[in-house]
């Protein structure tokens, strides 16, 4: 099972692993043309920032996670890019609160815990997701690529 789904797994120096066949769709309850607060402009950011800044966006290029988004690729919605800071070590997020307003929120209950071990009794396989990795490691639709536009100084990814 583990070499049937190897792509799925972080190896080794790899970060990310790649999960297949389970792309996320993104629905918007507005249409064109979309309200202002969905084209935000940049975070004003200090002269240390926009170096993290930087090379994060270096390395997820390098891995092919995002990409730069060419002059002819029609932008109607940006997200500003941020920086965090805990422990001394950064973390570059976006800022999707917007976003999240407009967005038709999917429906996944989460299972009650009295529930699991009649569910799991009959599986040949039981395994656990590292919340902090798993979750953000699905592949999004194309279509909903263009809602997932994010902005820095550098320029939109």
């Amino acid at each position: 099972m583990l070499r049937k789904n190897t792509p799925a797994l972080a190896i080794g120096e790899e970060p990310l692993g790649k999960i297949g066949g389970h792309d996320i769709e993104i629905y918007l309850d507005v249409e064109t043309p979309h309200p202002p607060m969905l084209r935000r402009p940049p975070c004003t950011e200090s002269l240390e920032t926009r170096k993290e800044t930087e090379k994060h966006v270096n390395k997820l290029l390098d891995m092919d996670v995002i990409r730069n988004i060419g002059h002819n690729d029609i932008v109607e919605i940006t997200t500003p890019m941020l920086i965090t800071w805990h422990d001394g070590k950064s973390r570059l997020r976006g800022c999707l609160r917007a976003l999240n307003n407009y967005t038709k929120a999917n429906r996944y209950p989460i299972p009650r815990i009295p529930h699991a071990p009649d569910k799991m009794s009959k599986d040949k396989y039981i395994s656990k997701m590292d919340c902090m990795k798993g979750f953000h490691q699905n592949s999004v639709k194309p279509n909903s690529n263009k809602l997932l536009r994010i902005l820095c100084n550098m320029g939109i990814y």
